[in-house]
């Protein structure tokens, strides 16, 4: 599988209760070589790093970041606004996107009624479902 430039996408200010979920992912990206611009998203101390940026800086970057990705990985069991708009910014580029869920929560129809054929929803149980699926898609980019 080629290194990609992957976007990994999760709640922030949202709530941080799926932390471990996103360090996973994002270990499971890492270690498969790709880069992960937003790695330090999955960190615990994420609320304090980002707190110090101007929204300004974090729309530019962000925005920056989803144009040069190769494809975007999203956590969407909490809902988040910041994440929704990554997503669709995204899906408009024509980007591959995965957005996995706990199969218990809700998640917007937006995203669960969305049929562009670059968008793979997957609602998991365990990480132990999640990332040999999250690896699946990844092959098919």
């Amino acid at each position: 599988m080629p290194v990609m430039n992957i976007y990994f996408s999760c709640s922030i200010t949202g709530g941080r209760q799926d932390q471990q979920v996103y360090h996973a992912i994002v270990e499971t990206l890492l270690k498969a070589g790709h880069k992960v611009p937003t790695a330090h998203l999955s960190r615990l101390d994420v609320m304090e790093k980002e707190k110090v940026i101007f929204p300004a800086e974090v729309y530019a970057r962000d925005v920056r970041w989803v144009q040069e990705c190769d494809a975007l990985v999203a956590e969407v069991s909490t809902p988040s606004h910041g994440v929704g708009y990554e997503i669709a910014l995204a899906l408009f580029l024509s980007k591959p996107v995965f957005c996995c869920y706990h199969h218990s929560q809700r998640v917007s129809k937006m995203i669960l009624g969305n049929s562009s054929p670059t968008l793979t929803l997957y609602p998991y149980r365990s990480l132990d479902d999640l990332l040999p699926k999250l690896s699946e898609f990844l092959q098919f980019v």
